[in-house]
């Protein structure tokens, strides 16, 4: 069995003992992390590696910043885009676990429909959707995880009613998404969970946000049809939520028979 998690840390120091403790319970073989928020010689890398996990990761002070924690070391590790435009290396990193392709991604999140960086995550998703069809074939065994900072459906915010048209709920981001997927990405949690109110991000500024449920989904894996076909489970853990001092994030875990 392959167990791939993923959680936006929302800063890796910040929760370094939720992280630590969920992967002693949960004992993953792979976890991706987004939101270090922390530059690479601050890392608490010795950490990881003295409880007997792998770890690569860069980052910068404050913002962004990816990580990969493994049970046995990756192998081919990349960071950020490789296409003439800014690398983002602090959001995008990919490796291989095995016989498995991983691309772990923290999407930018966009800021106003209005913006600039809103255009800027629309392209950003352009560009993952070429990156896959330069160095990897929908025949692979892959595994694209991450904070996509998009809720796919309706069913994926508490209000879609009144979400409609807001930032991470917007059609423009959800059909770049859509495009990336259809190069041949399968969402490995709605292949096993059909219901509504399943969210894994819950907003600080709402009061009791995670008891009332209101929420929203907006971290995934996908993979391909050949890795999703041995996908047996996926699930939410909203228990890390529930902790003191929480990501507003909580972790998302798929497990695959390979």
């Amino acid at each position: 069995m392959l167990k791939i998690a993923t959680f936006n840390a929302n800063s890796i120091r910040s929760r370094l003992d939720v992280i630590l403790a969920w992967l002693g319970i949960h004992k993953p073989d792979l976890l991706c992390i987004q939101e270090t928020k922390c530059q690479n010689p601050d890392f608490p890398a010795d950490a990881f590696t003295s409880a007997g996990w792998h770890v690569v990761f860069e980052g910068e002070k404050s913002y962004n910043g990816v990580a990969l924690i493994s049970r046995s070391k990756l192998d081919d590790v990349v960071f950020g885009f490789d296409d003439g435009a800014e690398p983002d290396k602090t959001r995008l990193v990919r490796a291989r676990l095995g016989k498995v392709l991983i691309v772990n991604t923290y999407v930018p999140q966009g800021t106003d429909v209005d913006s600039p960086r809103f255009q800027y995550k629309l392209e950003w998703f352009a560009r993952l959707r070429r990156l896959f069809e330069k160095e990897y074939s929908a025949q692979d065994l892959l595994c694209w995880a991450g904070d996509l900072n998009v809720a796919p459906e309706p069913r994926d915010v508490y209000d879609p009613k009144h979400l409609a048209g807001s930032v991470c709920f917007h059609p423009d981001e959800q059909a770049a998404l859509r495009k990336v997927l259809e190069w041949g990405l399968v969402d490995v949690f709605r292949k096993h969970n059909n219901e509504e109110g399943q969210f894994t991000f819950w907003d600080y500024r709402i009061i009791n946000s995670v008891k009332r449920n209101l929420g929203w989904r907006l971290d995934h894996v996908f993979a391909t049809a050949a890795l999703a076909a041995t996908s047996t489970k996926s699930y939410i853990d909203r228990e890390p939520r529930l902790a003191p001092k929480p990501s507003d994030h909580t972790f998302l875990v798929a497990e695959f028979s390979v």
